[in-house]
């Protein structure tokens, strides 16, 4: 089984769940996961987790994102992307000055409304089957985080943004949110996902690219390890008679270990057995004890 996480770029016309599908018969292996939704229509960086790296899935899920944008201000439509049904035109489109204040305007924190066409679930049934049922719900605002937001290129009626943002934020709906802000609506004509938990589309890789590694035997050049994700913590060892102890997830002392010079004398740091296998990720608490935050044991089935 192969460990680690894959910087995968997904493309237009499939969904995440289509991607990680694709991956279990190129790989083999059916404990894959992916870190965040794409919708089919928007293409970009994809993290997917393979083997023990999917206990890192919900870690990576909470960080931060960035995307590309293209606003299309007076449409609105009933998805809030250019493919869904139009509600609305407006040809009256503001001059580009109110443009580009509506648009800084949403620079930090914002309660967004989640859009009906979205996998969240209400009462046990994802919003977009009750959408396509021709059903409106009420949705609780939730308060997200614009970290970043600029307009790269202003063509109007388009407007191409660059976001960074927190977790939750939804692309589409922040550019209807400025088309609504502006009074002539808007929807979202494209999407591209530039950063993904610290993951670059520069360093990114389609399917087909991953496809023909693997065939060839050199799937390794495009899996980033376990630990290369905890790369700013100190790296500690067992000694071989605490293996034992370390691949059970047990407590352990400075005893136990060797590696730690010059490392801080408490918080978090990588274990690895004798053998130099990544096994967990563990903190050193003020009563000198070492307990496990999360174990992976990439044991030497790994790459």
């Amino acid at each position: 089984m192969i460990h680690g996480i894959l910087n995968v770029y997904k493309e237009k016309g499939y969904t995440s769940h289509d991607a990680v599908a694709k991956l279990r018969g190129i790989l083999h292996q059916k404990k894959i996961g992916h870190t965040g939704t794409l919708d089919p229509d928007a293409e970009g960086v994809l993290p997917v987790c393979l083997g023990a790296g999917t206990k890192l899935c919900d870690m990576l899920t909470e960080e931060g994102k960035e995307y590309r944008a293209v606003l299309l201000l007076g449409t609105a439509t009933d998805t809030q992307d250019a493919g869904g049904r139009v509600l609305s035109v407006c040809d009256r489109i503001p001059p580009e000055d109110r443009v580009l204040e509506a648009v800084h305007s949403f620079l930090g924190e914002y309660d967004q409304v989640p859009p009906m066409y979205s996998a969240l679930k209400i009462n046990g049934k994802k919003l977009y089957e009750l959408a396509r049922e021709g059903k409106t719900v009420e949705r609780k605002a939730r308060r997200v985080t614009i970290y970043g937001i600029e307009a790269e290129q202003v063509r109007l009626p388009r407007v191409t943004i660059r976001v960074s943002c927190s977790k939750g934020t939804y692309i589409r709906t922040l550019c209807s949110d400025i088309g609504e802000a502006l009074g002539c609506g808007g929807c979202m004509e494209s999407l591209v996902r530039t950063r993904a938990a610290g993951f670059s589309i520069e360093e990114s890789r389609t399917i087909s690219q991953i496809a023909a590694l693997a065939q060839a035997g050199r799937i390794s050049e495009c899996v980033l390890p376990v630990d290369a994700v905890f790369a700013d913590r100190p790296a500690l060892y067992t000694l071989a008679q605490t293996d034992r102890l370390l691949h059970n997830g047990n407590p352990l002392v400075d005893a136990d270990l060797f590696g730690q010079q010059g490392q801080p004398k408490d918080g978090q740091a990588r274990l690895y057995d004798s053998a130099g296998y990544f096994c967990g990720l563990y903190e050193r608490a003020g009563d000198g004890v070492y307990r496990p935050v999360k174990m992976f044991l990439t044991g030497q089935e790994g790459l």
